[in-house]
């Protein structure tokens, strides 16, 4: 088996691990397949980030219509990643998980998540599989140091853009999700 997904403390955010094949020459893994993935709905965009270490990126997610689910994979380097369950009426409202993402290992973020991460190596290659097109006019975010959410974000030196310092806290956040 190519991968073994992992649910995470809140139900519907997967950790998956991709088999890594290593030999002289280096290693070769499976980032996606679509049968073995199957509850990730069709793949429409995909997105590639670089980032210094200590780069905090998000926390970022798009409201409905244009609600974006992602598989978030490393190519090279070494992130935290984050998922803010951000649905309305759910149990783990405002509740986080948080994985450290090399190479080989993935994590999937359905729509009524926010999503961020912070790079911890030196050189950090991202890749964003995404299910919808990245839509500015549902582009939504929150802080990233927002304190009723406590994240722990694992380097001191935090390099944020002016927009992403801009968003603000959970409860006064652009926001569409319902729990079903």
């Amino acid at each position: 088996m190519p991968f073994k997904v992992i649910e995470s403390e809140i139900p519907d955010v997967k950790y998956i691990e991709s088999e890594i094949y290593n030999d002289e020459r280096g290693f070769f893994l499976e980032m996606f397949k679509k049968n073995a993935l199957d509850f990730i709905p069709e793949i429409i965009q995909v997105n590639h980030s670089f980032s210094r270490r200590g780069v905090i990126r998000g926390l970022h997610y798009q409201v409905n219509p244009k609600a974006q689910g992602k598989l978030v994979t490393v190519v090279s380097g070494r992130i935290y990643d984050v998922a803010v369950d951000i649905r309305k009426g759910s149990p783990w409202y405002g509740k986080f998980v948080a994985y450290e993402l090399v190479p080989g290992r993935l994590l999937w973020i359905p729509p009524g998540f926010a999503h961020g991460f912070q790079a911890m190596e030196n050189s950090n290659v991202v890749y964003f599989i995404t299910h919808s097109e990245y839509s500015p006019n549902h582009e939504a975010g929150i802080s990233w140091n927002d304190p009723t959410l406590k994240i722990p974000w694992p380097i001191e030196e935090k390099i944020i853009s002016e927009k992403d310092k801009k968003w603000p806290n959970l409860e006064n956040a652009r926001n569409n999700f319902e729990y079903q």
